[in-house]
């Protein structure tokens, strides 16, 4: 059994998977659409992931505001939870995925990435930023 991370944002999904112990998350892909409505084709993505690594549960980035309210961004967070639950019959569970952009920006530059080259990445290791958050948390209880 794994659990899928994702970061969901308006026009990439970052995807990050558990190992099969659930102790570690790697990251996985970023899946890029055109437009922001338009979701079957990462739906289906996501889809062929859950087979491939077979994931049995979905943690999802939840970007609420610094001061812990929601926007438009966790209305749209939760239509997408709604989406993946019918699709998938997966459970879903919502994450905090405050300053995960952040740390995934700071660990690309003590790395040594480009500026240039850190939205090529940055939302994958957002995912696995939350999904670590959400093994760790686990694994402690």
């Amino acid at each position: 059994m794994r659990i899928m991370g994702l970061d969901f944002g308006s026009k990439t999904v970052g995807v990050a998977v558990s190992d099969s112990l659930m102790v570690t998350a790697q990251g996985v892909e970023i899946i890029r659409r055109k437009e922001e409505n338009k979701l079957r084709q990462t739906l289906a993505r996501i889809e062929e992931l859950i087979v491939e690594y077979e994931v049995q549960e979905i943690v999802l980035g939840c970007p609420k505001h610094m001061n812990g309210s929601e926007g438009v961004r966790v209305e749209l967070t939760r239509e997408f939870q709604e989406k993946l639950e019918r699709r998938t019959a997966l459970p879903v569970t919502l994450w905090d995925e405050r300053l995960t952009t952040v740390a995934a920006d700071r660990i690309m530059t003590e790395a040594g990435v480009r500026r240039e080259n850190r939205k090529d990445y940055v939302d994958m290791i957002a995912a696995t930023l939350i999904l670590q958050g959400f093994l760790d948390r686990r694994n402690r209880k």
